[in-house]
């Protein structure tokens, strides 16, 4: 009977062991969340993006032989500048002088024929007046002559055409600018209206920016703010910008909007493809600025947690966020000054939590 009095003394002892543990942990104090916080402060706040581009030309024209052939000569290279009526590339003009000299010979002809018809008719116009030719003879020589002459200006238009193409065996520049892209080699063969070069023209360029959809959801219908755009290679080299044009589709594969900005009188130190920042500043009023870490949500809207300074306990606020930063938010709406927002550790917060806070710059 010793053992078994000796295991109920054992399980009697870890029983009321076990109890007082309880009692103590029950007992002991549940330590505050310690929360970084700061005092909101209401300051001017001005809304502004930054984005990275480049600049393109303002007209890229892609020129093209007006007929079919051979080239044979490719006289620029990509790079070079151009000017207007300079000889890019010629075709084999074999083709067209055979034209030329064909309709040449067919306007000759057409000449000859004119003039004996016209020979005729004046000797039949001398016979009828005189009433030694017949009427219909007379008409027969004047329908002739009207054919005759009818030949010659066809065949003077089709030499005027031969000429035409002949002089379209060579490629001109229609305005200044820089060759971006070539398509063809000498010795290949071409058609009609196949594109050659691609020249970008002298004068104003653009500014073009990947822009993120919601930034331009708003810009459609209205007068787009100002661009201040700078080199990135050297930022003191600056132009001041207007958005030219929005494209009406989202890019599928990066998700974002084409945004040209016209550039009037664009420095020389941005030359074609030259990366350059482009920045915004957008609505400008008074907002409590926080690091975004202090940004939660509440039944899917913004909001942050404001600690109670008699009893130290959290609730949540619902905000108006006016604009993001990089590293911070500004609320427009929601919040006074002096209210005291937790900034970090919000995560652990629960509505009536007492907090330990530790005050925090802004």
């Amino acid at each position: 009977m010793r053992p078994v009095t000796a295991v109920l003394a054992i399980a009697t002892l870890a029983a009321l062991v076990s109890g007082c543990q309880r009692k103590d942990a029950a007992a002991a104090p549940k330590l505050p969340v310690l929360v970084g916080t700061q005092q909101a402060e209401i300051t001017d706040y001005a809304d502004s993006v930054s984005l990275t581009g480049v600049i393109t030309a303002r007209t890229l024209n892609n020129l093209s032989f007006r007929v079919g052939g051979r080239v044979a000569e490719r006289l620029v290279e990509v790079g070079q500048h151009v000017d207007t009526d300079q000889v890019l590339a010629r075709i084999d003009p074999q083709e067209q002088e055979s034209d030329l000299r064909t309709a040449q010979a067919n306007l000759d002809a057409a000449q000859a024929q004119s003039t004996q018809a016209a020979a005729a008719f004046d000797r039949q116009k001398a016979l009828l007046s005189q009433g030694f030719t017949t009427r219909r003879d007379y008409d027969q020589a004047d329908q002739a002559l009207k054919v005759a002459q009818g030949s010659v200006e066809a065949a003077g238009s089709a030499l005027a055409n031969a000429k035409e193409n002949l002089s379209f065996t060579e490629l001109r520049a229609g305005a200044p600018g820089i060759i971006t892209a070539r398509q063809v080699e000498a010795g290949q063969v071409v058609q009609a209206a196949q594109t050659v070069f691609t020249v970008a023209e002298d004068g104003d360029r653009d500014a073009v920016f990947n822009v993120q959809e919601t930034l331009v959801a708003g810009v459609h219908g209205s007068t787009p703010p100002p661009v201040a755009v700078a080199l990135l290679a050297d930022p003191k080299v600056t132009a001041q910008g207007t958005v030219r044009e929005i494209a009406p589709v989202v890019d599928p594969a990066s998700g974002s909007v084409r945004v040209k900005v016209a550039l009037p009188a664009t420095p020389a130190a941005m030359p074609l493809g030259a990366a350059v920042v482009g920045s915004v500043t957008g609505k400008h009023g008074k907002a409590v600025v926080l690091p975004w870490q202090a940004l939660t949500s509440a039944n899917g809207k913004p909001a942050v947690w404001v600690v109670d300074p008699a009893s130290k306990a959290v609730a949540i606020a619902p905000v108006a966020v006016m604009g993001y930063d990089t590293a911070s938010v500004a609320i427009a709406d929601g919040l006074t000054a002096g209210q005291t927002v937790v900034t970090s550790g919000g995560q652990l917060l629960s509505p009536g939590l007492v907090v330990e806070t530790t005050e925090a710059k802004p």
